[in-house]
C-alpha cells in the first residue's frame, strides 16, 4: 500500500529531503517524477528543483577554527589586561595622557605591538615597534 498525501510538501534542511511521515531521508526523483519512501512508501510528486529555492544559515561558531580562536583569545586578553598611563597626547581630543598595553602579535625576532587608548574619547590607535 503506498500513501499519498498531494497537500504534504516533504520537510526540507539544506538541499536533502525528508519523508514527513517516517523521517527518511528521500532520494531525488527519477524519471516518473514521484518521490517514494523506501521506507514507508510515502510517495509525493516530484518538487520542481529547478525553481526551489534553498536557504541555509549557521551561527557564527558552528565552524571553528584555530585562527578564529586565537582572535578570540588575543581580544580577550586585551580587554582583561591593565592599561599604564603615559604622557602622549591623543592626537583625536588633545587629551594629555594615554593609556596603553603591549602585546607581542608578530615573530619573536621582532617587536612587540603598543595598543594606545584615550580614556577620555576612547580613540584607539597601535604602533609596531
Amino acid at each position: 500500500m503506498s500513501k499519498s498525501h498531494p497537500s504534504l510538501k516533504p520537510d526540507t534542511v539544506g538541499s536533502l529531503i525528508f519523508c514527513p511521515e517516517c523521517g527518511n531521508l528521500l532520494d531525488i526523483p527519477g524519471e516518473d517524477d514521484l518521490i517514494v519512501c523506501n521506507l514507508c512508501s510515502y510517495t509525493h510528486q516530484s518538487i520542481d528543483f529547478e525553481n526551489f529555492e534553498v536557504v541555509t544559515t549557521s551561527k557564527p561558531g558552528a565552524f571553528p577554527s584555530a585562527l578564529r580562536n586565537k582572535r578570540d583569545d588575543v581580544q580577550s586578553e586585551i580587554k582583561d589586561a591593565t592599561a599604564a598611563l603615559v604622557k602622549e597626547p591623543c592626537p583625536n581630543c588633545g587629551n594629555p595622557e594615554m593609556e596603553y598595553h603591549t602585546m607581542q602579535l608578530r615573530s619573536a625576532d621582532e617587536g612587540q605591538t603598543v595598543f594606545y587608548t584615550c580614556p577620555k574619547c576612547a580613540y584607539k590607535t597601535k604602533l609596531n615597534s
